[in-house]
């Protein structure tokens, strides 16, 4: 680095192409913030809804009480 330059860097000599100067007040400024996937922790869902069994369930009492007792003759 050459004394006075700040932080080693080189200025660019009078025939070098310096970069265009940038002032982000001049023109406009677009910020783009792009929409991500969201992961959220799965749900365990039953296999059968508590409604499902409930109506099994009385459906199976249903034929229960439907059916002759054991030990009584069939008509």
């Amino acid at each position: 680095p050459r004394p006075g330059d700040r932080h080693g860097t080189a200025r660019p000599g009078p025939g070098a192409h310096a970069p265009p100067f940038f002032s982000p007040l001049a023109g406009q400024l677009s910020v783009e913030d792009a929409a991500a996937m969201v992961l959220c922790k799965p749900k365990v869902l039953p296999l059968k809804s508590v409604s499902l069994e409930k109506l099994e369930k009385l459906q199976r009492a249903a034929l229960e009480a439907a059916r002759p007792p054991e030990g009584t003759p069939p008509p």
